[in-house]
């Protein structure tokens, strides 16, 4: 598949706003703290507000794991134009059925447009012809296989940018949850507007607000978004934890390099022919592309792309061989376990690449930074523990959290389109597509939540059936739970189900909220009748579609009995 680089960790944003301030119990939802919100937050505040599906690229490109998640993702994207992509968007879907390692997310990229060239093409939509006219493509990344965050996209039958968010998005008529990708889509698409002619390029997973607004491409052939500041001394790099990033730095030039998790001393060397540093900062990863260079990198790499052949990620194979020297170069990959001889090759090649790309383009530099401004708000559902943490930060009482709420379209008061009468609402709670007959919910999501009675404190609740539920600091997920005597968990239970179309009843999968799934993902945990890896397998072959159909039809049919 092509995740986001795996190499670098998250840019240290600081995250603005005050600490919540804690709600009495009794406190109605509606009494959340007023604050003023700082300059920067003020910024943020209003770039959310633009982030409303009314804008975003002329194609949006999906690439998905399976034909059963394109088919899926193909319609669902149509279904949420305008929510999602922008109402006249050019949606298609395609899969990576490259070789079992993947295509890396460069040649993934270049893989993905190829795929969705042809696909388009048949529907009467030529995706060059729009780029060389001043369009836009929006490329999303949502392979792999999400083992940081499961159970949930087991849950989901591996169906990872399918993990649910609490927001109601309108579906052919019916309330149903936004999902992380549709959330991805409509954030990103903000930057449509100032990247005409351009490919642009997104992982499925996170969520990011600038607070330096939307800069404008075009400079450069390619660029990369970052966190730009001034050039730092030792002892500020060391306490800005700089040596755990993939780094951008810029030259007076306006020209960029890119260089992986260093220390201080080794990027200067490595950037001694590059010139005075101006500006470096962690980079997010995700890049735009010319129209000019994407067409010379697709004829640069056809026999891979033909033969789906090798593995070659953009910072390691397309930024860092392009942008450092060739001695910088070899020592980097040397440390990376790839032999001097294939280093030196591969920076030869593309060395050769960027000489024919600026004589057959003159007039761009070749990679700059795109500064996403410092303090930006990054809201990441990548793991587990940060799915749970960004989701429940929508009930805070701070200036991001209100951004949040914004972004994710719940109104005031945190009630929506629910029955919940005889239900002692407090903590800030969210209620959203709920029909809660009795009970006390305090400071919980609960979302597209049936039952008789719910006792939650500090939960998160998406998509449950059950005659009750009496949960603590728990995530109940995609769950149908027919027993008489309810769902009750232990405290910081993590607890889904898994439909698989053949199987009569569902799988029970559960976890804690504290267990990284990546540690344990081929670990048959107790009482689960299978690890989560067992549990990816079966689902690799399962049609999306039929899974939720079978889902669909056990919640309502239980809500019939109750």
């Amino acid at each position: 598949g092509a995740p986001r680089p795996k190499s670098s960790s998250h840019p240290p944003f600081t995250h603005l706003g005050r600490t919540r301030t804690a709600t009495m119990a009794g406190e109605p939802p509606s009494k959340r703290v007023k604050t003023t919100p700082s300059s920067t937050a003020a910024t943020m505040a209003a770039t959310v507000k633009q982030m409303d599906g009314s804008q975003g690229f002329d194609a949006v490109v999906v690439c998905t794991s399976n034909a059963a998640q394109e088919a899926w993702w193909q319609a669902r994207l149509e279904a949420t134009r305008g929510q999602a992509a922008r109402a006249d968007a050019i949606v298609v879907a395609v899969h990576e059925d490259w070789a079992a390692d993947g295509a890396g997310n460069g040649l993934g990229t270049l893989y993905a447009y190829t795929k969705a060239r042809a696909k388009a093409a048949a529907a009467g939509h030529d995706l060059d012809a729009l780029l060389a006219s001043g369009g836009t493509v929006g490329v999303y990344h949502t392979a792999g296989k999400g083992t940081r965050l499961a159970p949930l996209p087991g849950a989901e039958n591996n169906n990872k940018p399918g993990v649910k968010l609490p927001s109601l998005v309108d579906v052919a008529g019916a309330a149903m949850e936004l999902t992380i990708l549709e959330a991805v889509v409509r954030q990103t698409g903000c930057y449509a507007p100032v990247r005409k002619g351009r490919c642009s390029v997104f992982w499925g997973d996170q969520i990011f607000v600038p607070s330096a607004g939307h800069a404008e491409s075009g400079a450069h052939h390619a660029d990369i978004l970052a966190q730009m500041g001034p050039m730092p001394s030792e002892a500020a790099w060391k306490a800005k934890g700089l040596d755990t990033y993939g780094l951008i730095a810029v030259n007076a030039e306006a020209e960029a390099a890119q260089v992986e998790k260093v220390s201080y001393d080794t990027a200067k060397e490595l950037l001694k022919t590059f010139g005075e540093v101006t500006s470096v900062g962690p980079s997010l990863g995700s890049f735009s592309l010319s129209g000019e260079m994407l067409t010379c990198l697709l004829e640069e790499f056809k026999g891979e792309i033909a033969g789906k052949e090798a593995k070659m990620d953009s910072d390691p194979h397309f930024w860092m061989p392009l942008t450092l020297s060739r001695d910088a170069y070899c020592r980097v990959m040397v440390s990376k376990e790839e032999t001097e001889a294939a280093a030196g090759a591969h920076h030869d090649r593309m060395a050769a690449f960027k000489k024919t790309l600026l004589a057959a383009h003159p007039g761009r530099g070749v990679l700059g930074a795109i500064d996403v401004g410092d303090g930006c708000y990054w809201w990441d559902y990548g793991q587990l523990r940060l799915y749970q943490k960004n989701n429940m930060l929508a009930m805070d009482d701070s200036e991001e959290a209100a951004a949040l709420r914004d972004y994710l379209k719940i109104p005031a008061g945190g009630i929506q389109d629910s029955k919940v009468d005889g239900v002692a609402i407090t903590g800030n709670s969210l209620v959203l597509a709920s029909n809660i007959a009795s009970g006390s919910v305090h400071h919980t999501i609960a979302s597209h939540v049936t039952t008789g009675k719910c006792e939650a404190n500090g939960c998160m609740l998406i998509n449950v059936t059950a005659r009750s539920i009496k949960a603590t600091n728990c995530i109940i997920y995609n769950v149908v739970d027919d027993s008489e005597g309810g769902l009750v968990l232990p405290d910081g239970a993590v607890h889904t189900n898994v439909f698989v179309p053949g199987r009569p009843a569902p799988l029970v999968q559960t976890s804690s909220v504290t267990t990284d799934g990546g540690k344990v993902f081929k670990v048959k945990m107790t009482p689960n009748p299978f690890s989560f890896s067992d549990v990816y397998k079966m689902n690799q072959t399962t049609d999306v579609e039929k899974a939720y159909a079978m889902g669909a039809e056990a919640h309502a049919n239980l809500a019939k009995r109750m």
